[in-house]
C-alpha cells in the first residue's frame, strides 16, 4: 500500500531535450552536454542516429572553429524504433554514461508507420488504435526516463496551431515534434534559435522554456556548453536513478490491486452469508427466526443477488418447520 514520505531527490541522472529547426544546432550541442556528462561519469557516450547527423563529429576537422578535435562516441545509426529499444535495453550502465538520441521525431513516425491496421477516411488511425500505436514509444521514454545514465533527446520543431476568434487556425507557438506527451518529461527542454552574427555568420543559441530545478527556465544562452547545464547537474542527488516504471507495470500493480480488493469483497460476502445462515439454523421460534433474517437489513447489495436468495429459501424453509411444530 502507498505511503506519503519526506519529499528528497531521487534524481542521479539528467534528461534533457532539444528541439529546432535542421541546423539550429541541436546535434552539436546535445554532444558538448554529452561529451561533458560522459567525463563527469568517466563512462562513453552512446548515440541513437537517426539521420546521419552526427558523421563530421567524429572526425578532427581543424576549420571548424567551435571544437575542431573529434568528438569520442559509439553510434547505432538507424530509424527503426523497435531497434532502438533493443539497444537502449541492452545499454551497459557500466561502460555508458550518456545516451543521445537524434532524432526522436523520426522514431515517433516510425511508431505511427508501424501500424498497418484499418483507418479513417482521411487516412489517420482510428482513436482507439492510438493506444497500441504508442504502446512502444512509451516504452523507450520509461527506458529514457528510468535509465541510470545521462540522456538526451533532440527533435525537429514542430508548430502549435490554435483557432482564433474567427474560427481560422493560426500558428502560435512552437513545439517538439514528437508525441505529445514527450516535451514534457525530460527535467529540462530547450529550443534552439539560431541568429545571424555581426559577421553575417550564424551563432548558436538556446532558449530554455523548462527547467525543473528553475535554474535556467526563460533564459538564453549563446553556444550552449557543457558549464551552460552544470549548475543543474550539481544538483543531482547521485546514487541509484529513481524509477516511476513504464505504464504496464503500473497496469500490473493496480491489476493485483484490484483483484486483492475483489478477494477481500468476496471473502466478506461469504463471512456474512454464513453468520446469517448460521443465526437462521439456529433459530427455536418464530421471533428468533425473524430476528435473524434482521440481519440482511441493507445487505442485500453486499450479499449480492445469489447468496440473498440462498439465505430467503433457508428463511422461508426454516418458517414452515417452525409453524408445523408448532
Amino acid at each position: 500500500m502507498g505511503k506519503f514520505v519526506k519529499a528528497k531527490s531521487e534524481q542521479a541522472f539528467l534528461k534533457l531535450a532539444l528541439y529546432g529547426k535542421p541546423g539550429s544546432g541541436k546535434t552539436l550541442t546535445s554532444l558538448f552536454w554529452g561529451e561533458g556528462l560522459a567525463a563527469r561519469e568517466n563512462k562513453r557516450i552512446a548515440m541513437i542516429d537517426t539521420e546521419r547527423g552526427s558523421e563530421f563529429y567524429g572526425l578532427n576537422i581543424r576549420e571548424r572553429t567551435v571544437h575542431p578535435e573529434a568528438f569520442d562516441f559509439d553510434r547505432l545509426i538507424t530509424r527503426s524504433l523497435m531497434e532502438t529499444i533493443e539497444a537502449v535495453e541492452n545499454l551497459d550502465p557500466k561502460v555508458y554514461g550518456v545516451l543521445i538520441i537524434d532524432s526522436i521525431t523520426h522514431l515517433w513516425e516510425a511508431a505511427r508507420a508501424a501500424y498497418n491496421g484499418k483507418t479513417l477516411v482521411n487516412g489517420a488511425p482510428p482513436i482507439a488504435a492510438w493506444q497500441q500505436i504508442k504502446k512502444p514509444y512509451k516504452k523507450l521514454m520509461s527506458l529514457f526516463l528510468d535509465g541510470s545514465f545521462h540522456a538526451i533527446i533532440c527533435g525537429r520543431e514542430g508548430m502549435v496551431m490554435e483557432q482564433d476568434d474567427d474560427g481560422e487556425m493560426r500558428v502560435t507557438g512552437t513545439k517538439l515534434k514528437a508525441e505529445g506527451e514527450t516535451p514534457h518529461e525530460p527535467h529540462i527542454l530547450g529550443r534552439m534559435c539560431p541568429e545571424r552574427d555581426e559577421k553575417g555568420g550564424y551563432v548558436i543559441k538556446a532558449f530554455f522554456e523548462k527547467d525543473r530545478s528553475g535554474i535556467l527556465t526563460g533564459k538564453e544562452f549563446l553556444w550552449p556548453t557543457y558549464q551552460t547545464i552544470a549548475p543543474v547537474v550539481g544538483y543531482l542527488c547521485g546514487g541509484e536513478q529513481g524509477r516511476l516504471g513504464t505504464p504496464e507495470e503500473a497496469a500490473e500493480i493496480d491489476i493485483s490491486a484490484q483483484e486483492a480488493e475483489k478477494e477481500k469483497t468476496e471473502r466478506e460476502r461469504k463471512d456474512l452469508f454464513d453468520h446469517i445462515r448460521t443465526a437462521l439454523m439456529g433459530a427455536k421460534t418464530i421471533a428468533q427466526l425473524q430476528t435473524a433474517w434482521s440481519l440482511t437489513n441493507g445487505k442485500k447489495t453486499r450479499l449480492g443477488e445469489e447468496l440473498f436468495t440462498q439465505l430467503q429459501t433457508i428463511k422461508d424453509s426454516r418458517k414452515a418447520e417452525l409453524l408445523e411444530v408448532a
